[in-house]
């Protein structure tokens, strides 16, 4: 299997195991989890040159940083 696919596949598995973890209402593991995923996923829109990935999971890192940092009482 391609570097590529495993990336792709461990960021597949990280951001349904975050979904899965905000319906159990498992907080702020599901944050770390699911942003985990989103990089993963923001690399391989990266490494692919997909612009439509790197809109998607790009644009949530941010927003995943923020409930993290609210978590933390950063802000």
């Amino acid at each position: 299997m391609a570097r590529l696919d495993i990336l792709k596949w461990l960021g597949t598995s990280l951001v349904l195991s975050g979904i899965l973890l905000t319906n159990l209402n498992i907080y702020p593991l599901n944050i770390i989890i699911h942003g985990t995923g989103s990089l993963l996923w923001t690399g391989a829109g990266v490494i692919s040159k997909d612009r439509a990935l790197m809109t998607n999971f790009g644009l949530q890192l941010p927003l995943f940083g923020a409930g993290f940092a609210k978590v933390m009482g950063w802000f």
